[in-house]
């Protein structure tokens, strides 16, 4: 128009990126999550337990009290009841109970750290390649192998090979990883088998996308989330058995502290001499336990697309 003004060039939205589309997506789901995740109040107690361990953990001997291998071996040092300079009492060689209670936190983590990465190291490359593989390898080697395995007793199995290499912090984390592992070798190819005929591995297929590349980028993936619940879920079952084989022995060993040998230390005087030495590692062992189970129940609730569903 003459003399006029001309009207302004409409501007065309920027286009998103692949990777920022990616990124959206990603931080929607993750928002969904964790908004499923806080409305299950025992899931947010177990969580907020739980980093309080692994702060007591990390922080060991800034937070206890005494030297938890120092030993009080008169009269007035054994089984001292609570006070001030003791407040969880001392056990049968005047060690502090709060202190080594304490320390054990951190040889728990260490060990439930250790064993879920082992069993997810060996049991999920495993649960891949029977899945995407199958066959012979699947049937008659990798299953069978798994199988066996699980048709046996965990715990006859920790000991038989705990007597075999002998008892150490090392060997528990080991041979625990090791016994869990078949349940996430089942598990990961139960997830392979169930996404093995989907249109986009198809598609990688037609591309001449290499098995590897397929397992690693477009497989591997969908069983994070699995494996996440059920890593979650085992870790209670772990520190159980921790404490099982310290507490026959067969676990960490002394004067290491570890829950289980204080409760078996504990036991044995509990009726003739006093039962304050194994309040504090008993209550640690439970609340440990029932923190990881309501932190599995929030994890398993909060990858359940149908509960993500819901506003």
């Amino acid at each position: 128009m003459a003399g006029g003004t001309a009207p302004p060039e409409s501007v065309a939205p920027p286009a998103l990126s692949f990777a920022g589309i990616r990124e959206q997506h990603w931080y929607r789901e993750a928002r969904a999550i964790l908004r499923v995740y806080m409305r299950n109040r025992p899931a947010v107690l177990g969580a907020v337990l739980l980093l309080g361990f692994g702060i007591v953990a990390a922080f060991a001997p800034a937070i206890a009290p005494a030297d938890p291998l120092k030993t009080n071996l008169s009269l007035e040092g054994i089984y001292q009841p609570p006070a001030w300079d003791h407040i969880a009492g001392t056990d049968s060689q005047g060690r502090d109970v709060l202190s080594r209670t304490i320390f054990g936190a951190r040889i728990a983590w260490q060990i439930v750290l250790a064993a879920i990465g082992v069993a997810i190291v060996v049991g999920v490359p495993l649960g891949l390649l029977a899945g995407y593989i199958g066959g012979k390898l699947d049937e008659l080697v990798i299953m069978r192998i798994v199988d066996a395995l699980m048709a046996m007793p965990g715990l006859v199995l920790i000991l038989a090979v705990t007597a075999a290499l002998g008892p150490s912090i090392q060997n528990t984390m080991i041979i625990i990883g090791f016994v869990w592992s078949p349940g996430y070798a089942r598990l990961t190819r139960g997830v392979v088998l169930s996404i093995k005929q989907e249109v986009y591995i198809d598609a990688a297929h037609a591309v001449g996308a290499p098995p590897r590349r397929i397992m690693l980028r477009h497989m591997l993936p969908n069983v994070v989330a699995p494996v996440l619940v059920l890593a979650s879920l085992s870790a209670a079952g772990i520190i159980l058995v921790e404490a099982g084989l310290s507490f026959i022995g067969a676990g960490v060993q002394p004067p290491t502290p570890a829950w289980g040998g204080m409760v078996a230390k504990a036991y044995i005087t509990i009726m003739t001499r006093s039962a304050w030495p194994i309040l504090a590692p008993a209550l640690a062992i439970i609340l440990m336990v029932m923190s990881f189970n309501f932190v599995g129940d929030g994890v398993r609730d909060a990858m359940d697309p149908r509960l993500r569903n819901i506003r």
